[in-house]
């Protein structure tokens, strides 16, 4: 068996992500809303297109204690010059740069700055983008709590 946390400090995504799906039950996986993607970060990537190569790995989700929420972890990975989109979550994201350094964009706030080591909050429905302006694809290990009914993503 795979040591989640020596596969995140070592990068080894494509472990991690059928460790995050092996970790999910048959009825959670069923459950669990498709998450958008635009290639993969280590593949070919469209010059033109300011989201290529972006992934989100689905690692667990959960049921929140609080009824009608859900908890889910992903594995958000963003090449060099590229940004994740404009987007929102229907709840709170909590998560930490692994590898990497962001631009996290706010259309209601000032822009933060975000590198390997750091943590950073987005509050429920802000819309965000972040952009990798460092020399390697980031690396980001996101936590959500959001509401169940509505989809993990809603893009701009």
């Amino acid at each position: 068996m795979f040591d989640r946390r020596t596969l995140l400090r070592a990068g080894g995504t494509a472990a991690a992500g059928a460790l995050g799906a092996a970790a999910l039950t048959s009825a959670q996986q069923a459950a669990a809303a498709p998450l958008p993607a635009h290639g993969h970060p280590d593949g070919p990537v469209d010059p033109t297109d300011p989201t290529a190569g972006v992934t989100r790995t689905l690692l667990q989700q959960h049921p929140s204690p609080a009824k009608g929420w859900a908890a889910v972890q992903t594995l958000v990975q963003i090449p060099r010059h590229k940004q994740s989109g404009r987007h929102s979550h229907p709840g709170v994201e909590v998560g930490y740069i692994i590898r990497g350094d962001v631009l996290m964009e706010f259309d209601d706030a000032p822009a933060l700055r975000l590198r390997t080591g750091d943590p950073f909050f987005i509050p429920s429905g802000a819309i965000h983008n972040a952009l990798n302006v460092g020399t390697v694809t980031t690396m980001m290990l996101s936590t959500y709590v959001v509401d169940e009914t509505k989809p993990l993503v809603t893009t701009y």
